[in-house]
């Protein structure tokens, strides 16, 4: 519930602002140094409007570096490889959320809200998995990510990438001139949601999903770069733009002040594009690692009067605290027994309190397959001995052009990310004390949800849905 001295009511509108692939330095106010800060975040003028006018939260992270995980997490509030979701679902996968799980947007309609996705869902392609069975009263977009289509992938079976409206299928994004129609659809969809429901005074939730800057990059016409190197650039342009539309839209309506305004991002960048990916803003590796490049991800939030202007937090929170925060903001019954969450309230952190802890004693970063790769508490974090992707030290590639990633060995090593953001100096010899306390975590975490690395299989995780029969591989890949 909002403060008693408060005037706001206890519904705000809430309008999510996800993005596929951005990296921790694509928005202005994110990099390790000035040296580490692209060129392209100074002309980006609605995030840096955002920022003055709300919070740059720096140690925002996400539950797993990659596409599906990260979406069931934000959604749910539990880790991912708790309720059987990990990596990315492909146009074949057999499996998606489960009914049983509870989503934010059941959770706020029940509260009276309006709820809309305009965007990339990618929690289950298959009529069962659709948003609309999962508390989204609006869905237009994409049901997997943008670069699962046959110019990607020409020699597996896939259908043409389909463009829902609701639960029919609306067109197809057959090419880069449909691709680059999805980020205007998109926020035209979201613009006209906030108009209709302020105009009947009802509280909303629009989750804006957008598919880009995942590859492949597509821009409109009149952001087209004069140069193919600096596409990213103008996609990143775009967004702005789009930002600024939801952002105008909302003081055009009047509710601007009632509206919690919360801009992040799914993983971090994906290096191996090179010029078509972003920037990590100097932190270690990328999407699809648990180093700080893949999990630490940009948050910019706005809720005028709640989450102070022009102000920069440093407290660790994750993307599974967004549901449980906004459920017990607006009064939404706790978890069920049977179906509990990982994610803990943080107005204390969105409201940048002196008093404001971290919200989980320790972060779990999982990845792919349910292997534990890393646990942090506070500003220790202890890497565990696993395979982890690379570049190792090649460039990425040029004009959407992959330079393939190496699989290296990495050893038990414990950072201080206060002092070393990026991960460069193991201080474990010197520390055996905090190693052996984050080995403590680490043992009950395996017991919990388990860890594919040593052959833990965890006593609480859920099964994920699926389609009775089963049909083929689950076609969860990264």
């Amino acid at each position: 519930m909002p403060r008693p001295d408060s005037t706001r009511p206890a519904t705000p509108n809430v309008v999510l602002v996800y993005f596929d692939d951005m990296g921790w330095g694509d928005m202005p106010g994110f990099s390790v140094s000035d040296e580490d800060r692209p060129a392209y975040t100074r002309e980006m003028p609605n995030f840096a409007r955002l920022a003055r006018e709300g919070t740059a939260f720096r140690r925002f992270y996400t539950a797993q570096p990659v596409c599906s995980a990260s979406r069931a997490a934000l959604l749910t509030g539990c880790y991912p490889n708790r309720i059987g979701i990990s990596g990315a679902l492909f146009p074949d996968a057999k499996v998606g959320i489960a009914a049983e799980e509870r989503t934010l947007a059941e959770v706020l309609r029940a509260q009276g809200y309006a709820t809309l996705i305009a965007g990339k869902w990618h929690l289950g392609h298959l009529p069962e998995f659709n948003p609309m069975h999962h508390g989204f009263d609006e869905y237009l977009g994409i049901p997997y990510s943008n670069d699962m289509w046959k110019p990607r992938f020409p020699n597996i079976e896939f259908p043409e990438l389909p463009l829902m409206d609701g639960l029919e299928v609306a067109g197809s994004v057959r090419d880069l001139n449909d691709q680059a129609a999805l980020t205007a659809q998109c926020t035209a969809r979201t613009v006209d949601f906030i108009e209709r429901n302020s105009a009947a005074e009802r509280p909303f939730f629009a989750y804006l999903a957008h598919p880009q800057p995942h590859t492949p990059l597509a821009v409109s016409a009149k952001f087209a770069p004069k140069s193919r190197r600096d596409l990213y650039a103008a996609v990143m342009r775009e967004l702005d733009v789009s930002l600024g539309a939801v952002l105008d839209a909302l003081d055009r309506t009047g509710v601007a002040n009632e509206t919690i305004v919360l801009v992040t991002s799914d993983n971090g960048p994906w290096l191996s594009f090179g010029s078509d990916a972003g920037s990590t803003g100097g932190l270690r590796e990328g999407k699809g690692t648990t180093f700080e490049g893949g999990v630490r991800v940009p948050c910019l939030m706005r809720w005028p009067n709640e989450v102070p202007a022009g102000a920069v937090s440093e407290v660790p929170w994750m993307t599974i605290d967004v549901f449980a925060t906004l459920a017990g903001l607006v009064g939404a019954p706790p978890a069920s027994v049977d179906r509990p969450i990982d994610g803990r309230d943080a107005r204390k952190i969105w409201r940048c309190d002196p008093s404001a802890q971290p919200t989980q004693e320790t972060f779990l970063f999982y990845y792919h397959n349910n292997r534990l790769e890393a646990v942090m508490e506070g500003d220790w974090k202890l890497c565990l001995p696993h395979r982890s992707r690379t570049l190792d030290g090649k460039p990425g590639g040029v004009d959407g052009r992959e330079t393939p990633y190496v699989e290296r060995d990495v050893p038990l090593a414990l950072y201080n990310l206060a002092l070393d953001p990026r991960e460069s100096r193991d201080i474990a010899p010197a520390h055996p004390d905090v190693v052996a306390r984050l080995m403590q975590a680490v043992e009950r975490a395996r017991g919990d949800l388990g860890d594919a690395n040593v052959g833990a299989k965890g006593t609480n995780r859920r099964a994920a849905g699926r389609v009775t029969p089963p049909a083929g591989p689950s076609g969860s890949r990264s």
